[in-house]
């Protein structure tokens, strides 16, 4: 009896941990996410945080850690993490963005922010920023999320909704009809 007992606890931390594995977002860089859309187009959601960010850490906890927004994400984004005040370089649009600032004694503070968050135009953390599957600019989002606020964004940029979402009556309409599935 004891040793099917440890069986099935066995069995029940194999489950857990391989629904935990699939929930996770497969991050990736902004650089490997255009390389990737050049094999198989798919629009890019970027994480723009930065490592001081309190409001950054709560949404990699809170909303992405969340099982469904994870599997949408994985399904119908390239999901890339940009530290906006880290010295990753990235190669977008045939010019190199870089941090020539990056002071690396201030790692885990306020560093100087980089080139490409600026010509994104990101001032605040989090950003959520959102490209199509040529990697043009769709939009930001700036702020922290929940589950339950970020769907609608996630669900008309992945589909291209937002492409007949032309007026504010058209949006206000789409949001008052939409029905939320990300809950808790």
């Amino acid at each position: 009896m004891k040793r099917l007992f440890f069986i099935a606890l066995v069995l029940i931390g194999f489950t857990m941990q391989a629904q935990e594995t699939e929930s996770k977002i497969k991050w990736m860089t902004m650089n490997e996410a255009l390389a990737a859309q050049k094999e198989a187009p798919k629009n890019i959601i970027m994480d723009a945080y930065t490592d001081w960010c309190g409001p950054c850490k709560m949404l990699d906890k809170n909303t992405f850690g969340h099982p469904k927004v994870a599997e949408f994400i994985n399904e119908n984004y390239y999901p890339v993490k940009f530290n906006a005040e880290g010295e990753e370089e990235i190669n977008y649009k045939n010019e190199v963005f870089a941090n020539p600032q990056y002071n690396p004694d201030l790692k885990g503070r306020r560093n100087s922010p980089h080139e490409f968050a600026r010509a994104l135009q990101i001032s605040a953390y989090p950003s959520i920023v959102f490209f199509d599957e040529k990697g043009d600019l769709i939009a930001p989002l700036k702020g922290y999320r929940t589950p339950a606020q970020i769907e609608i964004f996630l669900k008309i940029f992945a589909k291209d909704e937002y492409k007949n979402l032309t007026t504010e009556k058209a949006w206000n309409e789409y949001n008052e009809n939409f029905e939320p599935t990300f809950t808790k």
